[in-house]
């Protein structure tokens, strides 16, 4: 077996300053795999012109040149871990589907790196970044190809319109592309669709500014007494559209009115049915307080006890993960996105309205387990680091020099695994075919003209103009 140094390529689907999870954990993984230095990265983030960033970006931030844009990933990265490491960032061209939300591919992503250095691709979102993926085939141009499945696309695909019709092709298609592209998958939690290949570990980690907050709680509470640390009730945070858990919320709240007479939370965020969201609360009973979105580590949320996240629409909700390191006790609901958390002993779970109801009297009377270092490193992005090398196989790379088997068994699976490849290069080239011709992409949902860059992308970007 030999060693060498390896290179790892980092796309994802989201970048800064818009805080969603495919922005921020991908970051942090880029980060963590160059911290020790013995690693190569690249982190390829999405380059949005004007119109779409006035889209997508907070606060109106805009970025003339993507350098500008790299340095403010770069400072608010370094802000909150205060090391510098040495990950490179490049952009691919992305325009902004408001119909999905999302950003979406230009052109062919596997042109970002070159092939001198291709070696391994993660691919944070693989449907996501292979949809409509027309161009060289990611397995063709990378040794491995790493696939991080982050959103249950299929729950969300459920609350619309002809929503089990639209879930049942998604999910035939999603296990299509990510087939015939990824050579291992690793699901966050069993919250996602089964998928070949795959694996469940949650290898997200917690921005380490919440693990100190936690740590500066415990002193509180060590100085001044159990109760001195945390002074607030209950509160909730996530992004304001109904189906980041404020659909669960209110039904839960409203149903228990009276078994809850006295509870008082605040619900803060921002989004789309920010409006809806204020309306039904204010015909609640409770003091419950609607009010805009901030940072999750602002101090003004350091103080309270309990965070309540009744959604089941996340795959592992970030969230819960940055509350339970400031040392808070979680009610959650009893699914399989939160499995992860059920080893910390602030997190409690419920089945029922009713244990809804009694856990959360029972957190509002009772205070946290303060959390011991296990805890806090399973909650690091150390941890969820050594945890993506070992789900993906990387930290064994062994290379056997004969097969372990008998030379029957041996042909058998060699001519097994030369089919299987032969049916999946055909597989493969059908989807580069149709996803070639502009009709069949805008028929299924791709933004038109997304084949190659524009000419506006091609100049911000540095990038040659190509013609079909």
């Amino acid at each position: 077996m030999t060693t060498r140094r390896r290179h790892f390529a980092i796309f994802t689907t989201a970048s800064l300053p818009w805080m969603t999870g495919t922005a921020i954990n991908p970051l942090f993984r880029a980060a963590y795999l160059a911290k020790d230095g013995d690693r190569d990265v690249t982190l390829i983030i999405p380059w949005l012109s004007f119109k779409d960033q006035d889209l997508v970006y907070p606060n109106k931030i805009k970025f003339n040149v993507p350098s500008e844009q790299e340095d403010y990933v770069r400072k608010w990265l370094q802000e909150r871990t205060a090391m510098v490491p040495s990950f490179t960032i490049t952009f691919y061209p992305g325009k902004f589907s408001k119909e999905k939300r999302s950003i979406l591919p230009v052109g062919d992503l596997t042109e970002i790196i070159e092939d001198e250095v291709a070696d391994i691709a993660v691919l944070e979102e693989p449907e996501h970044l292979t949809w409509y993926h027309h161009g060289r085939r990611w397995k063709t141009k990378f040794r491995k190809v790493i696939g991080i499945v982050h959103t249950n696309y299929l729950a969300y695909v459920k609350r619309e319109k002809n929503g089990f019709m639209q879930a049942f092709v998604l999910k035939h298609i999603n296990s299509w592309v990510v087939d015939i592209y990824c050579h291992k998958v690793i699901r966050l939690s069993a919250a996602t669709q089964e998928l070949e290949r795959s694996v469940i570990c949650n290898v997200h980690g917690v921005n380490p500014r919440f693990l100190e907050i936690g740590k500066q709680k415990l002193k509180e509470r060590e100085i001044g007494g159990e109760k001195a640390a945390f002074l607030k009730g209950a509160y909730y945070i996530g992004k304001m559209v109904w189906g980041k858990g404020y659909t669960e919320l209110l039904q839960l709240l409203g149903e228990h009115q009276t078994e809850l007479t006295g509870l008082k939370m605040e619900l803060y965020g921002n989004g789309e049915d920010s409006d809806e969201v204020k309306e039904a609360a204010a015909k609640l009973k409770l003091d419950v307080t609607v009010l805009p979105g901030r940072d999750h580590a602002d101090p003004i949320f350091h103080d309270y006890k309990v965070f309540i996240n009744p959604s089941t629409t996340d795959v592992v909700c970030t969230t819960t993960a940055e509350a339970l390191a400031m040392g808070k006790i979680v009610i959650c609901a009893n699914h399989p996105s939160n499995e992860f958390f059920k080893q910390f002993p602030n997190c409690y779970t419920y089945n029922t309205g009713l244990e809804f109801v009694k856990l959360t009297l029972k957190a509002l009377s009772s205070e946290p387990v303060p959390l011991t270092e296990q805890m806090r490193h399973q909650l690091s992005w150390e941890a969820a680091t050594q945890r993506f090398m070992h789900a993906s196989g990387l930290d064994q790379d062994v290379i056997y020099e004969k097969p372990l088997s008998s030379a029957a068994t041996w042909r058998f699976m060699y001519v097994a695994h030369e089919w299987r490849k032969t049916l999946e290069e055909a597989s493969a080239t059908f989807h580069n075919t149709v996803s070639g011709i502009e009709a069949a992409r805008c028929a299924f949902g791709a933004i038109p003209n997304t084949l190659q860059p524009d000419e506006q992308q091609s100049k911000e970007l540095g990038l040659k103009l190509q013609r079909l």
